[in-house]
């Protein structure tokens, strides 16, 4: 699907990351369960196992002030190249809330697939630290 600027441009729709590596993705899973459930609470396992087609909004009920309670564990976890708030603003609305746990999965794995770059605060810091900064 592409739109159409108001200058006439068509402009492709964001990019979708590619699927991870399924080892690599049950491990971000896990992680991101983890993390849904210190947001959310135990009654969210209660209500059903957390999949890669889970719905973030019809299957696990997650409200706004959640995915921003998510977005802040997501960056303590992985630093700042998951930036959740800016994977979310390039959606339609319709994308948001018909987001899967696979699409964050499949998200964080593109972001942090980079061999060079760091994957949490403190890898962040020692290089800032090592450049003198």
């Amino acid at each position: 699907m592409t739109s159409e600027t108001a200058t006439g441009t068509r402009t492709a729709p964001p990019s979708r990351p590619r699927a991870a590596d399924p080892s690599r993705a049950d491990v971000i899973l896990a992680e991101v369960t983890a993390m849904l459930v210190a947001v959310v609470g135990d009654e969210l396992l209660i209500a059903g196992e957390v999949e890669r087609g889970s719905s973030f909004h019809d299957d696990l009920a997650i409200e706004s002030i959640e995915f921003v309670a998510l977005a802040e564990r997501l960056e303590e976890r992985y630093g700042d190249r998951v930036d959740f708030m800016a994977f979310l603003a390039e959606l339609e609305m319709d994308e948001i809330l018909g987001m899967t746990v696979g699409t964050l999965v499949d998200h964080i794995a593109a972001q942090t697939d980079s061999p060079s770059a760091p994957s949490t605060p403190d890898a962040h810091r020692s290089a800032a630290a090592g450049r003198g900064v």
